[in-house]
């Protein structure tokens, strides 16, 4: 209450405190320091002081509410001095203030030149990476005065940088799934199985470190027969880590094996306090891990750590969980195309559109339930949509892919004398089809070799144990034991000692050939292969211990 001459203690003002707090003044100045101070439901004066007091409260609201919005507002004159800014602006650091003052100013020189009533004024719209990668959305409108001429600049500074890297996430997304599993027929047409092997490996690790900006990173596919989680690509995590041996539980195998056991994502925001966690990356602080699904099932897990505390977020996961399915598609479009059949194309290319369609169909699923939760947010929604048409591209390019037909096409052993670099060398043949066996046996013995076979994996491990070799040859598929823990035998009883593996027409569903190539697989045999390729694997092999 302002109180006038004719105040005094009215009754009315015995009233108003039986109604509330009541603050009384004796001036205007002490009144608009009052309403500076703290919020007053109303006033009352004297009719002589309604003017004054009631702009001054306009203005106080409207000071209050540009200290409060998440912009920062400033006003500058035409050469770029701050004459007025807001707290959000003033926040801003002062290498950021003077650069924004600077592009604001010469932004808007343009209409300051021309220095005539009724210049045509529009607002710029700026942007601004600050050293610390955050993103400004920058708009400098010219204020004109009262004769129509540009004489400052109103700034409004939005940080943007949250928008701008979903945005990035969500193109990342788009490029390294349509890169990840893009089937460019007349490039593959070219490749035989080991080369499109080594093309979809280099295609996982570029991506995932590249566009998805996951640096340490681990791909573990799950072996359903023992339950183990096997690793088959890394990128940044120390030896320790990748030697531990991780299996589908919800406890005791940390978060990639509750991950695999439950098919439920898991952000850990701080790996000191989370007893699932298990040795990462060196100064790791923080992970996500998400699991790899194809047709509904979980096939592995995709695992991503950071040095940085909380450096993962539900859109992180989100997005994490659409690219693992394009890992997924990609490995088992890797275990189609990587052992050729003797089918026809037609049958090929029936047996691709089959297993493909349901993971296609799942990750447009997630990008429907995205493009819903960001209703409003045109970019976004036309990026999530770009996801979409690339799908469907990926469906005719493997269908046009599929029909190519294979170039590995067998032949018969022919008569030739011994090779003086094969003579004496050991060699073990491991396969579970007795004419396989028999006829590597015949051409190694006729060239000079020194020929042990054995009937399955466990055979080749148990003869593995007692001696070792100066060559091994094993089927990837067989009973007992796999492709893989004969080469880890081979490898164990030898470390020199090259292994070429041999595969037929099947899957590789340990992805025996991924992960033994990382440790120095020597070669890729795919049957039926010709005499002469198997004696120049084997030369090479041999001559690269």
């Amino acid at each position: 209450m302002l109180r006038g001459p004719d105040c005094g203690d009215q009754p009315a003002l015995e009233v108003l405190r039986q109604i509330g707090d009541v603050r009384v003044v004796d001036s205007i100045d002490e009144a608009l320091e009052a309403l500076r101070a703290e919020p007053f439901d109303f006033i009352v004066s004297d009719t002589s002081d309604f003017l004054p007091l009631e702009r001054a409260a306009v203005t106080q609201k409207a000071q209050v509410i540009l200290d409060t919005i998440a912009e920062g507002v400033c006003v500058i004159d035409l050469t770029g001095r701050l004459l007025w800014s807001n707290r959000k602006f003033r926040g801003l650091p002062s290498e950021v203030i003077d650069r924004l003052r600077q592009m604001c100013a010469e932004a808007c020189a343009p209409e300051a030149e021309a220095a005539r009533p009724g210049v045509q004024v529009r607002t710029h719209r700026l942007s601004l990476v600050t050293r610390d990668d955050r993103f400004l959305e920058i708009y400098a409108t010219p204020i004109l005065n009262h004769q129509g001429q540009l004489c400052q600049i109103a700034v409004v500074v939005r940080d943007s940088t949250s928008t701008r890297r979903l945005q990035q996430k969500i193109d990342a997304i788009d490029n390294a799934g349509r890169e990840l599993v893009r089937m460019d027929a007349e490039t593959i047409a070219g490749l035989n199985a080991a080369q499109r092997l080594e093309l979809f490996e280099k295609k996982i690790l570029r991506y995932t470190r590249e566009l998805m900006r996951f640096d340490n990173f681990a791909i573990r596919l799950l072996d359903k027969k023992t339950q183990k989680l096997e690793l088959v690509l890394s990128a940044g995590l120390p030896l320790e880590a990748r030697q531990i041996e991780i299996y589908a539980s919800p406890e005791g195998n940390g978060i990639s094996g509750y991950v695999a056991a439950t098919g439920r994502s898991y952000i850990c925001p701080d790996v000191q306090n989370d007893p699932r966690y298990l040795r990462g990356i060196d100064n790791a602080r923080s992970s996500l891990t998400v699991p790899l699904r194809l047709h509904d099932q979980v096939v592995g897990i995709f695992n991503v750590e950071s040095d940085r505390p909380a450096a993962f977020t539900e859109d992180d996961r989100q997005f994490a969980e659409i690219f693992g399915r394009y890992v997924a598609i990609a490995l088992n479009i890797l275990d189609l195309l990587i052992v050729e059949r003797h089918h026809t194309s037609g049958q090929l290319a029936g047996d691709l559109a089959a297993e493909i369609s349901g993971p296609l169909n799942d990750i447009l699923s997630d990008v429907t339930t995205l493009r819903e939760d960001y209703i409003g947010h045109d970019d976004l929604r036309h990026r999530l949509n770009s996801i979409t048409d690339n799908v469907i591209r990926i469906r005719e390019a493997i269908k046009e892919v599929a029909r190519t037909p294979s170039r590995l096409v067998g032949q018969g052993a022919r008569t030739f004398e011994p090779d003086p670099q094969l003579v004496g060398r050991t060699v073990l043949v491991a396969d579970d089809e007795p004419i396989i066996r028999e006829t590597i046996h015949d051409v190694l013995t006729r060239a000079g070799c020194v020929v042990e076979t054995a009937r399955d994996g466990d055979q080749a491990v148990a003869m593995l144990a007692r001696r070792s070799y100066d060559l091994v040859l094993s089927d990837i598929k067989m009973p007992g034991k796999n492709g893989y823990e004969v080469f880890a035998a081979a490898k164990n009883a030898r470390a020199d000692c090259p292994v070429i593996f041999m595969t037929g027409f099947g899957y590789d569903p340990n992805h025996s050939i991924i992960r033994a190539r990382q440790e120095g697989l020597a070669a890729v045999l795919f049957k039926p292969f010709k005499v002469d390729q198997l004696l120049q694997d084997v030369r090479s092999a041999l001559a690269g211990k």
